[in-house]
């Protein structure tokens, strides 16, 4: 009877199938650029944005553990709060059934030859012919996936066909629905991959391997296991991310307890009042849709109540980052204004590690310095943008805890420049962070000229970051400001010699006219950055240079 069944051809359909969602989540990131990482931290700053996002995102990239990995990454980051990040997680859960809908009403409703193999050959050709191309390659390995997923789709479906047809399985004891729970949260924890499992279960309902009931306590086991990735990604992370992943398993678990039991007037709704009891196959994708709805009714007015429980499990370790002013009395301006400048300094240089790592600019061979440990604890702790938005934070309340004291207008005057610094210094840290990505996607292009701006942007912060440390551990005064003084003119020369290049460029038709905006936005930020810090260090030295020249970018 086992001989019916052939074994590798369901791992080969199984196969293809993977590989088909993995070029498919490949592609269109590829082909999204970074619109995908913009969307959800942009537009996740509320939880109904968060839902919605997280939805959206999740149902075009057609995987929840991209999405929630990339989550975990803006929460480590600091960009997101945790409240937000779990409604985004709540939406990407709903956003990954879409998978579900598709295979079931492509896979099964027609003769899957007919479109899955002009796909994988149109796609096929696309590489070889559009090679020279990123964009046409990435289309075509988008055609090449989706025919992949349903190719393997279809090895899965008929491979079962003739061991359903010929044996009969009402023999087999009723072992219960938590043991079927049990197998769909093993199956895609062992697969990485929910939309693997579904295909499964899908594939043994349409051959009668399984019913309704089997088919959905698999869904909700499948739910449970697809929390596996968020949970591996958290291992050895900040509190955040550990609160972050154990939130996404506390809703899908709590969620699979309500639902179980629930089972019996669930399928009512599906199979009479919905008119799918004779298409187990689509029964099944609403199932795994209403789950997860009606998970997102549990748990979302109840977001405040899990961030507060997460808090007490994950605590997070507050460190002290300041290093001068948290022991210096406001009282005693002069002692204060010395430690307020000392301060600023030491939040400019815990700015250049920040960027310095996030850049990869240590790894690049950049040359820079080991910078001295801000405080106790915190060279041990990798240090995110959350963390230096709290030191700017400190920083004034400690300069209007001193503005609030009875001080003399001369020691008000010197204030001010520091606390500016202070502010310029976020928003350099705040403006290179954002413009990363844009950088980053710069260095994926094939133009020649995009690859060597992205070259000269890499260049030109190393050599920011790598003059100010010098610049910071000098302690002759005149020579400071010598080197500022260099610096600032290499940041100008630097902005128009970019300029120039890029109208060169135009000139010879080297890049198209979409790219000069895109290289002309990202020299505008970076020189205005370099502007920033190099004026910022001018003021804690107390040396005026002269006003920067806005170039005409």
């Amino acid at each position: 009877m086992w001989t019916l069944f052939d074994g590798w051809k369901f791992l080969a359909g199984l196969g293809i199938f993977l590989f088909g969602m993995f070029m498919m989540e490949e592609s269109v990131k590829l082909l999204a650029g970074r619109s995908f990482k913009t969307l959800i931290r942009r537009f996740t700053d509320s939880r109904l944005k968060g839902l919605l996002t997280g939805f959206v995102t999740t149902s075009i990239l057609q995987s929840s553990s991209a999405v929630s990995l990339m989550v975990l990454a803006f929460v480590g980051a600091g960009l997101m709060t945790l409240a937000n990040a779990i409604a985004v997680l709540m939406g990407a859960m709903v956003g990954t059934t879409c998978t579900a809908w598709i295979v079931a009403l492509v896979g099964f409703q027609f003769k899957i030859d007919v479109f899955a193999l002009p796909l994988i050959g149109i796609g096929g050709l696309g590489l070889i012919f559009f090679s020279g191309s990123s964009r046409y390659v990435n289309v075509s390995k988008l055609l090449a996936a989706f025919g992949f997923l349903f190719h393997g789709l279809d090895f899965m479906k008929t491979s079962v066909e003739a061991f359903a047809a010929a044996v009969d399985l009402s023999f087999l004891p009723d072992v219960g629905l938590w043991v079927y729970v049990l197998a769909g949260v093993v199956l895609t924890a062992a697969m990485q991959s929910s939309s693997a499992t579904i295909a499964i279960i899908l594939t043994a309902l349409f051959s009668n391997i399984i019913d309704f009931r089997e088919g959905s306590a698999l869904v909700i086991g499948a739910n449970v296991g697809t929390t596996i990735t968020v949970l591996l990604g958290a291992i050895g992370g900040i509190p955040a991310k550990k609160q972050t992943a154990a939130s996404s398993l506390i809703f899908n678990a709590v969620t699979a307890v309500v639902v179980v039991p629930l089972l019996s007037p669930m399928s009512w709704i599906i199979h009479d009042l919905f008119a799918l009891g004779d298409n187990p196959v689509l029964a099944i994708a609403l199932f795994h849709t209403l789950f997860n709805v009606l998970g997102v009714l549990l748990f979302f007015p109840w977001i405040s109540v899990l961030v507060h429980l997460l808090h007490r499990f994950f605590p997070e370790q507050q460190t002290v980052l300041t290093r001068y002013i948290h022991n210096t009395p406001p009282q005693v301006p002069e002692a204060a204004l010395a430690a307020l400048r000392n301060e600023v300094l030491h939040q400019l240089l815990l700015s250049i590690r920040y960027l310095g790592i996030r850049y990869g600019l240590r790894a690049a061979g950049s040359g820079l310095a080991a910078l001295p440990p801000p405080s106790s604890g915190v060279a041990d702790t990798p240090l995110t943008y959350g963390d230096l938005e709290r030191l700017h934070a400190e920083i004034f309340t400690f300069y209007a805890r001193i503005q609030a004291e009875a001080i003399d207008p001369q020691e008000a005057a010197q204030l001010e420049p520091i606390i500016r610094s202070s502010r310029s210094t976020m928003n350099v840290v705040r403006n290179l962070y954002e413009l990363r990505s844009e950088i980053e996607d710069i260095g994926q292009e094939d133009n020649p000229f995009l690859l060597k701006a992205h070259g000269e942007f890499r260049d030109r912060l190393a050599h920011l970051w790598r003059t100010i440390e010098g610049i910071a551990a000098e302690s002759r005064a005149e020579v400071q400001e010598e080197e500022l003084r260099l610096l600032f003119q290499g940041v100008e020369e630097a902005d128009k010699q970019f300029l120039r290049s890029c109208a060169g460029a135009v000139a010879q038709r080297a890049i198209r006219e979409q790219d000069v905006t895109r290289l002309l936005m990202v020299n505008r930020f970076l020189t205005q950055s370099s502007r920033m810090v190099v004026l910022s260090m001018q003021n804690l030295i107390m040396r005026p240079l002269p006003a920067p020249q806005p170039a005409a970018s």
